[in-house]
């Protein structure tokens, strides 16, 4: 089965749709003629510009919900088939400043997306979550660990009226997203600079926007029942991502390379010098395929990893720890080729880019 034929005729709720992964997940998705796409959010603006753009597309639904209403939630999930869970608080500062909200979103809101799933009977429901629920040393980090350990933990709910499948994904840096790095850095370059580093010697995951789309949608495909897919992807010094894009945007902005300067501001609280996408622990029930790392739920032995297969892919038992400081760094014309793709830098400046090649 491929994924048009598995999301054909599909009713399909998204948590979160109008955040940056939520609609690049919207728009794969509407490309595979689902019956019906409902897009949940609590941004009323970013809901109404969405609306706007979709209207007249008759399978389409938009929703002003808060994920932590329970009852406005079990509307809007009635007579569904699969969720994929976006809506999150993300950014760790914000959730160091503000720690309430962070656990009443990413936990109380993912435990009432569980409950409401539960409760509609929906098939398969998966959590998006991040490289910083592993060993969290911050608010966000820790909020996610908890939503990826209700997911798991909620499969055992089921019953045989019951049968909701609950999976997580996990990914690192999505470069081009709302207050990620690269808009930042770029909005610093057309100033003529400083690009303000935390630590020379920060490392990250990194993908694009459309590749974390493809490894959820994939990952709802996959699941079956308490696993957490991670996408296999390269790793960057955020030093080296600052030089790259010095270099090629800053004769865009009529800027000369040589005067954008960088400024090293100190780690912010929280914060990490380098990313892990997979654990010690983690280690002993581990999958591995071409594009994907599967961390099976716990209590698997040795010989039930041996048997685990799947439908679409192949995968033999991995212990790789996963982790960006031990990981081969991208090259400065790697750095540059990921940039040049879409979605990673604003628009205006990706066409100048290109126009420039």
């Amino acid at each position: 089965m491929d994924i048009a034929e598995y999301f054909r005729g599909k009713r399909i709720v998204i948590t979160g749709g109008v955040g940056s992964v939520g609609r690049e997940i919207f728009a794969c998705l509407i490309e595979l003629e689902p019956e019906l796409i409902r897009v949940i959010d609590n941004n009323e603006s970013a809901l109404f510009e969405m609306e706007i753009e979709y209207r007249g597309n008759k399978g389409v639904e938009f929703y002003h919900c808060d994920i932590t209403d329970e009852r406005e939630m079990s509307r809007t999930f009635s007579d569904m088939d699969l969720c994929f869970h976006c809506a999150a608080l993300k950014h760790v500062p914000s959730c160091e400043r503000s720690p309430f909200s962070a656990i009443n979103v990413n936990i109380q809101g993912s435990e009432v997306v569980g409950r409401v799933a539960i409760a509609q009977g929906l098939e398969k429901v998966i959590f998006t979550s991040s490289d910083k629920a592993v060993n969290p040393t911050n608010v966000m980090g820790t909020s996610k660990l908890m939503g990826e350990r209700l997911f798991t933990a909620m499969n055992f709910l089921r019953s045989k009226k019951t049968k909701t499948v609950f999976a997580c994904t996990r990914f690192g840096n999505v470069l081009g997203s709302r207050g990620s790095v690269v808009p930042l850095f770029a909005q610093q370059i057309e100033s003529g600079g400083p690009v303000t580093i935390t630590d020379e010697r920060m490392t990250r995951f990194v993908m694009t926007m459309k590749e974390a789309a493809d490894l959820v949608i994939e990952s709802m495909m996959l699941a079956r029942g308490g696993e957490i897919f991670i996408t296999k992807m390269p790793v960057l010094k955020i030093v080296d991502l600052a030089r790259v894009m010095i270099a090629r945007l800053a004769p865009i902005a009529n800027v000369s390379p040589s005067s954008v300067e960088t400024k090293v501001t100190g780690s912010r609280p929280g914060e990490k010098l380098w990313e892990e996408l997979s654990t010690d622990e983690e280690s002993n029930r581990l999958l591995e395929s071409e594009k994907f790392l599967i961390v099976l739920p716990s209590g698997h032995t040795s010989e039930q990893r041996q048997e685990y297969k799947y439908d679409w892919i192949t995968t033999q038992p991995s212990t790789i720890i996963y982790h960006s400081d031990r990981s081969e760094l991208m090259s400065d014309s790697e750095i540059d080729d990921m940039l040049l793709r879409e979605g990673v830098l604003p628009n205006r400046l990706r066409n100048r880019a290109l126009e420039n090649l």
